[in-house]
């Protein structure tokens, strides 16, 4: 494996970092008291990842088995224990866990602890999830036909 090709082409480099303060307010919020921190989208980096803050409150919750044809999705346990679906079994996650999903990995993630608990979860390439994730809200007021475009158009395939 070789480096890519470059992306940045000046000599020079760049006054270009972007800092997110711990403590900023989340970017979305559920009706669950669970939030979502956009800490990196797709849009901001270029389209090369995605990365969020995924807190989950005491209430179990937390998508079912699926899968993407797209993207890659990652997931780094920060507090709490949260089950991981690996495409075989549900794994019992603690902090420091990392478990990495390839495209058409089967897989899903609960909190069933009635703690809360959070995590890190990385995109790649850097899909526009924070559509999915906002969408999520509206989904009591879809029909089925909306529901399963809706999950076409954001790369979701349930099992």
């Amino acid at each position: 494996m070789t480096y890519p090709d470059p992306i940045y082409f000046d000599d020079k480099g760049e006054n270009s970092a972007v800092h997110r303060p711990a403590g900023s307010e989340p970017d979305l919020v559920y009706p669950t008291g669970n939030t979502v921190d956009y800490l990196a989208t797709g849009a901001s980096t270029g389209g090369l990842f995605g990365l969020y803050r995924w807190n989950m409150g005491p209430t179990p919750s937390g998508p079912g088995p699926h899968f993407h044809k797209t993207i890659t999705e990652s997931f780094f346990v920060l507090e709490g224990s949260i089950k991981i679906y690996n495409g075989d079994r549900w794994l019992d996650t603690k902090p420091g866990d990392w478990v990495h999903v390839p495209a058409g990995g089967v897989h899903g993630f609960r909190n069933e602890s009635g703690e809360p608990a959070s995590m890190l979860l990385h995109f790649s390439p850097g899909a526009p999830r924070e559509g999915y994730f906002e969408g999520l809200l509206d989904m009591a007021n879809m029909s089925d036909e909306e529901k399963a475009e809706f999950y076409l158009r954001h790369d979701n395939y349930w099992l």
